[in-house]
């Protein structure tokens, strides 16, 4: 398995020589593995790197605990730097009003982050493995996502985040382990049905195993990698598209050329929308596909000044043949 990450790292240009890494760790199969295996490339100098480990107790399982000190023990045998935060995610997502699973995350990428600006490095090592690829597609596709989410997850975003492990089944990760007596925590959760990734996994991913496909891990990820070559080109193309259009682009404000803009074909059209907003704030989160089409609709019947507002952060004008996307209020992801 180790030259399976080796290949994807390469194959995906995900470390170089001279790379500082945040790998986050929970100390469960997925996370152990990777952190042994880059352990393993990095001690037998195949690549030039340094790694550190980045830890979160959140504080809601009594087992939580254990997989802190589990983390921690594998880090002081090698001689690894580990960072441990506690966090109480529960009592954090009842103040922000928002689902445990996102407070997590949330909780999860900041503290990588801190890590990250604490140890100098430039990137994010997370132990997503084929099986969440997979997963994550189902998820897109039972929310009619389009071209872009059958992508799933990425191996690298943003020249940051990075997933060594993204070629690699779970019965291979576990198989690892079990090899090498990594002994793994077990988070008890994965295998409850309470949140929508769970049910896809114990039940979806295996019915269809049993009853159509018993390859729809191999099936699904094909699916994926030509999705994201053909995303991938689009996406290239509506970066030109937008530099072309483009009047000004500032902190607060992006205008664009109208005209142009209407020139455009819709699925470019639908791309320059979603680029422009995440090019002002950041992301697309609360962009839907019904904005989407009221934006294209306000640009084609320009009459006079006109105006949407898609979400409370984000204000579409259109006046004087321009496009103006305003940001009104300091966005959160």
């Amino acid at each position: 398995m180790n030259q399976k990450v080796l290949e994807t790292i390469r194959k995906y240009n995900l470390i170089v020589d001279g790379d500082k890494i945040v790998l986050g760790v929970s100390g469960g199969p997925d996370s152990i593995c990777m952190l042994d295996n880059l352990r393993e490339v990095k001690e037998e100098q195949i690549i030039e790197f340094e790694i550190y480990v980045a830890h979160i107790n959140h504080m809601i399982r009594e087992e939580a605990i254990d997989d802190e000190k589990y983390v921690q023990e594998y880090c002081k045998k090698y001689n690894i730097e580990c960072f441990v935060k506690r966090a109480d995610v529960q009592k954090i997502a009842s103040e922000k009003k928002i689902g445990t699973e996102e407070a997590g995350r949330k909780v999860r990428y900041d503290f990588f982050e801190e890590v990250l600006q604490k140890t100098e490095s430039n990137k994010i090592a997370i132990a997503h493995n084929k099986n969440d690829k997979i997963e994550t597609i189902i998820m897109h596709l039972l929310r009619g996502s389009g071209l872009s989410g059958l992508k799933g997850i990425e191996p690298i975003r943003d020249n940051k985040y990075i997933r060594p492990l993204l070629e690699c089944e779970r019965t291979e990760i576990e198989q690892y382990c079990e090899d090498k007596k990594l002994n793994p925590r077990i988070d008890k959760t994965n295998f409850e049905n309470e949140y929508t990734r769970n049910k896809i996994r114990n039940i979806v991913i295996p019915y269809i195993k049993k009853e159509f496909n018993p390859n729809i891990i191999q099936t699904l990820s094909r699916l994926s990698d030509l999705a994201a070559d053909e995303s991938n080109y689009i996406e290239l193309q509506t970066q030109k598209a937008f530099e072309k259009i483009l009047i000004a682009k500032e902190k607060e404000q992006i205008t664009l050329n109208l005209k142009e803009f209407n020139k455009q074909d819709k699925v470019i059209k639908n791309r320059l929308i979603l680029y422009t907003t995440k090019e002002l704030m950041g992301s697309t989160q609360g962009i839907e596909k019904i904005h989407i089409e009221d934006i294209i609709k306000l640009c084609q019947n320009n009459v006079g000044n006109k105006f949407l507002t898609p979400n409370k952060n984000l204000k579409v004008l259109v006046k004087d043949k321009k496009i103006f996307f305003i940001k009104q209020n300091t966005y959160k992801n």
